[in-house]
């Protein structure tokens, strides 16, 4: 009888122990080609997405002790030297009563944009979850006592818009987030807080990381930390920040060896197309978190030419939205928005899921996408001409209907080898917007 007691207890023994021994993880820094293509399908056929810059930061809004503080708003803690003890005072100031998840997703659903990515936790290391591993965030620390992530995740699932994160590898908050302790704040606090935001709100369409510049970060913990966050969902997106090969704010790898599954130009558009995935992101004025005082905002026009120039050369465009501390997006944010929204609603096949042509533009005006089926090229008109334009590096196809998107009138149009392709333009008052015009031609490229 002892015996066999003695049996049943080594089993039951070796059966727990196995049984707690960690999952191995699973190598995902070597898919395939294919593997890769599929994962990111959704992305490189989403093309726009909204960033957004939202913290305790905005409390501030660029201005400490009276003084307006150069440079972007959401650095305004390191900027102006403000210490630990003092920038918490904004956590306790943070209330953000007009927040209104639903307004925020309709907004960029409405302007044509198809994923959010929002600041989980910038460099100030504020927390905007509810998050079990610290209490400096905005359900223990701040008035406000709410998750607005969970009500983002909620909304966006509701409305068909894919939820991403941007998350800082660098704290100028945690006491650990130095050299000497670098390892007890990667393994005890940066990994722990991601594990909470890829377990407790759905499935992220791409985790955004930054501050991968720090002396501590390496290109080996960057791959160790892909790694862990694909073993979390396997089908997310990573930023090429994850490790060290970024180069510089162009954003593209310093080699192909580098960890992250697309590149990130920082407030600039590549001057070309790239074989690597890539994604241009940009403020509407000259802050990405809110600044009061900047009201520098580029018009409607120019980010329109910039979505078209992106999409041309293979890329994606990510702009950014710096919401008040009340939770409002600005009334001038709002305003261009809708203008863009409109114009995709005209334009949005030549934008979304379009392949690239290998000349993809002509000139300083004329961009170029093909439709997914191959069937019709889309030339972006950047200038009108006042009666025909002429392109050179399109051959339509024998009887091509070409039309102008948004309107049903076929225009007339010659080709021949010398002088191009000629194509006579509607009637100004017709027009369906009031810049960037698309024509769709069944033809090739010269």
């Amino acid at each position: 009888m002892k015996r066999t007691l003695l049996i049943s207890t080594f089993i039951v023994l070796i059966i727990t122990t196995f049984s707690c021994k960690p999952k191995p993880q699973k190598d995902y820094l070597h898919e395939t080609k294919e593997q890769t293509d599929a994962r990111m399908q959704w992305w490189h056929d989403a093309r726009f997405g909204m960033f957004i810059h939202w913290g305790i930061y905005s409390v501030p809004a660029g201005v400490y002790k009276g003084q307006d503080i150069p440079g972007i708003g959401e650095w305004i803690m390191n900027t102006a030297k403000i210490p630990v003890g003092e920038y918490e005072q904004f956590g306790k100031e943070f209330n953000p009563v007009k927040f209104n998840a639903a307004e925020w997703v309709r907004i960029a659903k409405d302007a044509g944009m198809k994923y959010i990515v929002i600041t989980s936790k910038h460099h100030d290391g504020f927390s905007m979850w509810n998050s079990k591993v610290s209490k400096y965030d905005i359900v223990d620390f701040s008035p406000y006592r709410k998750d607005v992530l969970k009500a983002l995740s909620e909304e966006c699932k509701k409305q068909g818009i894919r939820l991403c994160f941007y998350h800082s590898i660098m704290d100028w908050h945690h006491p650990d987030a130095n050299a000497d302790n670098w390892e007890k704040y990667r393994e005890g606090y940066l990994k722990p807080q991601l594990k909470e935001l890829l377990t407790g709100y759905g499935k992220i369409g791409v985790l955004w990381f930054d501050g991968e510049w720090v002396k501590e970060w390496t290109e080996e913990q960057g791959r160790d930390l892909y790694n862990y966050v694909r073993n979390l969902q396997p089908d997310i997106i990573i930023n090429n920040r994850v490790g060290k090969g970024r180069q510089g704010m162009q954003g593209m790898n310093k080699d192909s060896s580098a960890v992250g599954d697309f590149g990130t130009p920082e407030q600039e558009i590549l001057g070309t197309s790239s074989v690597l995935s890539w994604e241009s992101c940009m403020t509407m004025n000259d802050t990405w978190g809110f600044k009061s005082k900047d009201t520098n905002w580029k018009p409607a026009e120019t980010l329109i030419k910039n979505l078209a120039d992106i999409v041309s050369k293979g890329g994606n465009f990510l702009l950014n939205v710096g919401p008040t501390s009340e939770g409002l997006i600005p009334e001038a944010i709002v305003e261009r928005l809708k203008e863009m929204g409109e114009w995709l609603k005209v334009n949005g096949d030549a934008v979304y899921k379009v392949k690239q042509l290998k000349n993809y533009k002509e000139g300083n005006d004329i961009r170029y996408t093909l439709s997914p089926d191959g069937k019709f090229i889309n030339a972006f008109l950047f200038t009108l001409p006042e009666k025909q334009v002429v392109i050179k590096q399109i051959k339509p196809a024998e009887g091509s209907v070409i039309k102008m998107y948004g309107l049903d009138a076929v225009l007339k149009w010659t080709w021949d080898e010398a002088n191009g392709l000629m194509v006579e333009l509607p009637d100004p008052a017709t027009l369906p917007c009031k810049y960037v015009w698309v024509l769709k031609i069944s033809g090739t490229e010269i």
